[in-house]
């Protein structure tokens, strides 16, 4: 928390400072690149406001947005690892424009051979399939007959031609596909077919044609799936069903609708006892795993049915192989949901997925108290390959993960159930939307989480070294090849993909909510805005409006040096001197900003006699040049003046952050 945020500057200046009537002198010229005409110049935001996106970041009078209900039914071929589909897309046309073609994701596609992303992707794949083999692809006429339609795949996207268009403001149709494909091996990344002693765990993700958004930005959004860049979806309800051999467990999104048909009395009994439980309840034991008695006939097949409302995607995950165990999950204002795990044997153990379910049901609660509430009746952690992967209402992760690192995957996947599954942000253009504010409040959450147990965050996406997240991110803003962070997702690869989608608007965030606006400014703003784009589309420049609206602050300065490009800052003391050479009379400290970017920061002054007051030096103090001179109340003899002495900012050379009198 910083100890001097901007919501205390008035209090700060007027108890320490009394020389002057302007408490900071700023004199030209500027020092090595800084020019306050250039940071504090107005901020062209990305996107325009118009009746569509208000100025104050809120969705305008004239918002639309699409809607996507889905009907799916899935036979799963666990021997050869074939996943057959029928689907029936309802799509609502809400737009103003008559849509005469719809385009849709067929993201299987991303494992051809000829795909795209094996040549723009940065992880090279050795083994391929054939992507969706479509069978079908029809619209349903008024009379309900159906009628095939003319398509055109390009890479991971098909456009459909309609024989009449959809009408704008509210017109409907629905589209009848039948489809297969080769579920790929580990090697597929977000959904694969993996090994376990007990059995195959199928992770069966991206695993039917979705509707690509048209929205009030682009039109149709349909950027090709390269790998780095993840989702963007049009929100509807669900209603799926899987159908395979009768020996094997689904674990799917939102709420399983026929437990009758495809669990035992006792596991039926023991799903009961864990929504009223807060300690984790086996409802498959490792010691029962594979046995007959876990499942309610033997032989043929066995179809679970699920429905999630109001939601984007649907995901699910089947074996053998799985334990199983679940506990209550408290939810503001009384309400209650299901934390569960499903994973094999090898990874049980004291602090490995036994303690899965603790985890999750931790991190939701915490994020519902503090941000939003948990939306969807259950949340599953899934222990396969290693994915680390998001999906509403269900996360995918690694059956090796233990202690610190599984509680960190577990919380940074379910934490995307907030951004951008419930804010619906578009991750294949924006990627540090949903990663970056995922990775800001698992912060908070490594803090929270039994008294800081796995207290702080530091790994892969935050402070990967474990030191000073202000210092560390100094290898990235120093770096004149680094991308920006709000630059198109699928730059963001290699070595930049966590520095930039994760670590730095992760952090931007922090010195938002620490230094610039404080937690009472920022707290409420950050809820406000996670109300209002909740299950809608948000652009950067709705973000930025937002927060500068709602936290009362013009924040054009941070926006361009922080996010438009890839500023540092250096804050050096200059000199302090004694007016009339007299301690009794005050002093005059005189700060350079040598680089870019400014914050607001504060001066600790430590006098002879060992006492110490601090200075808050607010970011409006540069907007009159690189050189200002603050001015110190007298009487005492002045031992040292240190410029952000707590290290909270990052500052590019420590060296000349504080100056030495005796």
């Amino acid at each position: 928390m910083s100890r001097l945020p901007q919501r205390r500057l008035a209090g700060a200046v007027l108890g320490l400072l009394s020389l002057c009537s302007g408490a900071f002198a700023a004199t030209q010229p500027s020092a090595q690149g800084f020019d306050p005409r250039e940071t504090f110049a107005p901020f062209a935001m990305p996107q325009s406001v118009n009746s569509y996106r208000s100025g104050s970041g809120r969705p305008g009078p004239e918002y639309w947005q699409n809607r996507a209900d889905y009907q799916l039914h899935a036979w799963l071929d666990p021997v050869h690892h074939v996943l057959t589909g029928d689907e029936v897309i309802s799509y609502t046309n809400h737009s103003p424009d008559d849509l005469g073609s719809l385009w849709i994701k067929l993201e299987q596609n991303i494992y051809r051979r000829d795909a795209r992303s094996t040549v723009a992707s940065p992880w090279p794949r050795n083994d391929f399939t054939d992507g969706f083999r479509l069978a079908k692809v029809e619209v349903e006429l008024a009379d309900g007959s159906r009628q095939a339609v003319p398509y055109v795949v390009n890479d991971t996207r098909m456009r459909v031609d309609l024989p009449q268009p959809v009408a704008a403001h509210g017109g409907a149709v629905k589209l009848h596909l039948q489809y297969s494909y080769d579920i790929p091996g580990t090697w597929g990344g977000r959904t694969a077919h993996t090994p376990t002693r007990a059995g195959v765990i199928e992770e069966i993700a991206q695993w039917y044609p979705r509707m690509e958004v048209y929205d009030d930005l682009r039109g149709w959004d349909t950027l090709p799936y390269l790998g780095t860049g993840e989702f963007y979806l049009e929100y509807g309800d669900f209603d799926y069903q899987v159908t395979l051999p009768s020996d094997m467990i689904v674990a799917g999104s939102g709420e399983l609708v026929n437990p009758g048909d495809v669990l035992t009395a006792t596991e039926q009994s023991r799903l009961a006892q864990a929504r009223s439980s807060d300690k984790t309840v086996y409802i498959i034991r490792p010691d029962e795993v594979g046995k007959a008695a876990t499942r309610p006939r033997q032989g043929g097949e066995l179809t679970w049915h699920f429905k999630m409302k109001h939601t984007r995607d649907v995901v699910f995950a089947a074996s053998r192989a799985f334990v199983w165990d679940a506990a209550r999950i408290n939810l503001p204002e009384h309400k209650q949901a299901l934390a569960m795990s499903v994973y094999p044997a090898e990874a049980v153990g004291k602090d490995r997925w036994d303690r899965s379910t603790e985890y999750l049901k931790g991190a939701v609660e915490i994020f519902s108290k503090q941000w939003f509430p948990y939306p969807w009746p259950v949340a599953i952690n899934l222990a396969g390959h290693g994915a680390g992967m998001e999906y509403p209402g269900m996360v995918f992760d690694g059956y090796t993960d233990a202690g610190k690192e599984l509680f960190m995957i577990t919380t940074h996947e379910i934490g995307h159930t907030w951004f951008p599954m419930i804010v619906g942000s578009n991750e294949r253009r924006n990627g540090w939307m949903d990663e970056g504010f995922n990775t800001f409040i698992d912060i908070y959450a490594h803090d929270a989480f039994h008294h800081g147990e796995f207290a702080p965050k530091r790994d892969g996406e935050y402070a990967p070294g474990g030191g000073n997240p202000v210092e560390e991110i100094q290898s990235v803003l120093k770096d004149p090849m680094a991308p920006y962070i709000v630059d198109r997702a699928d730059m963001d690869v290699g070595k930049y993909r966590h520095p930039l989608s994760y670590y730095k608007p992760a952090l931007g965030l922090v010195l938002l909510r620490e230094q610039i606006l404080g937690r009472d400014r920022f707290d409420p703003a950050f809820r406000a805005y996670i109300r209002a784009w909740a299950y809608k589309h948000p652009s950067p420049s709705d973000f930025f409006r937002f927060m500068e609206s709602a936290g009362g602050e013009d924040l054009s300065w941070f926006w361009r040096g922080w996010y438009e490009h890839n500023w540092n800052l250096d804050f050096a003391v200059t000199g302090v001197s004694y007016v009339q050479g007299k301690p009794e009379q005050g002093a005059l400290v005189t700060l350079a900003s040598l680089d870019k970017l400014v914050l607001p920061t504060s001066l600790r002054v430590d006098y002879v006699d060992g006492s110490r007051r601090e200075v808050a030096v607010p970011v409006e103090a540069w907007l009159g040049g690189a050189r200002i001179s603050v001015p110190l109340a007298g009487g005492k003899a002045i031992r040292q003046v240190t410029v952000d002495p707590d290290q909270k900012i990052p500052d590019a050379d420590r060296a000349n952050n504080s100056f030495v009198l005796h």
